[in-house]
């Protein structure tokens, strides 16, 4: 018996030491290849995930929020300016149950509060932003995410755009809304409205990386689901076979590997 366990150990050992090795080379790959300078994440797979082990679905978002922390090391380690997460959906706040949303309620406040004392957060500089339709969210969220904007409003090194209660379509229809009002006011004419102004409309519409180079989207599903609609025209999509608490930085890498492949035309 003492002789299988230390085998298996043995065995363990040996495949963790390829990884590193395999870690380290692709690691070394990437870092001599053009940096996406904004990166956006599709969080998907937290409840699968979760169901797969014989937890109920809002486990899974508590691993996915973990999660969360190592894949902002990796991109700001790896170069990259502006990371967007796409945590929930308007569809989302009207299709799970109540339990549920209240224990991503619960996640999002927890969350919000270890950004807010972030130590590393603030050396790197890190602007935040919460972007979606916040006035469906609970009061109490509200407030958190304002004051956490702005305490980083200053902040210019780093962009971390968190979507909450997001759609593409709703936010392209707020941006509109906005420019007839400014119409109707006579502070902005017809003519004037371009792909540039409008631009500045959305949510993204301040930032010095407003469109995603790449979009990566874990679990499998081969779909945008109503993300940044417009500002993804000309991303690079990355679609994986794995869950999101199961995401891990040798996945990370071959999607930033992937995208060094491609020759990005941006429609030409």
């Amino acid at each position: 018996m003492c002789t299988r366990v230390v085998g298996m150990w043995r065995r363990l050992a040996e495949r963790l030491g390829v990884y590193r090795l395999y870690e380290y080379l692709l690691d070394r790959e990437v870092r001599g290849g053009e940096i996406p300078r904004h990166v956006a994440f599709i969080l998907d797979g937290n409840r699968r995930w979760a169901r797969r082990r014989g937890f109920p679905p809002w486990m899974g978002h508590r691993f996915g929020a973990e999660k969360v922390d190592e894949v902002l090391d990796w991109c700001y380690d790896l170069g990259v300016v502006t990371v967007t997460l796409y945590v929930l959906s308007t569809e989302n706040l009207e299709r799970r149950s109540k339990e549920e949303l209240e224990n991503i309620f619960g996640i999002l406040r927890e969350k919000i509060d270890e950004l807010a004392s972030s130590e590393e957060l603030h050396r790197r500089q890190v602007r935040v932003k919460f972007i979606g339709d916040i006035k469906r969210l609970p009061v109490d969220i509200q407030e958190k995410m304002r004051e956490l904007e702005e305490r980083t409003r200053s902040y210019n090194k780093r962009y971390l755009n968190i979507a909450v209660a997001y759609g593409g379509r709703h936010e392209i229809l707020e941006a509109v809304r906005q420019i007839a009002v400014e119409v109707r006011s006579g502070r902005l004419s017809p003519e004037e409205i371009d792909e540039k102004l409008f631009a500045k409309y959305l949510y993204t519409g301040d930032e010095p990386h407003p469109e995603p180079d790449l979009v990566i989207r874990t679990s499998g599903e081969v779909r945008i689901s109503n993300f940044l609609l417009w500002q993804i025209a000309y991303s690079e999509l990355v679609f994986l076979d794995v869950y999101w608490p199961d995401f891990r930085r040798i996945d990370f890498l071959r999607a930033i590997r992937t995208y060094q492949s491609r020759q990005r035309r941006k429609g030409a």
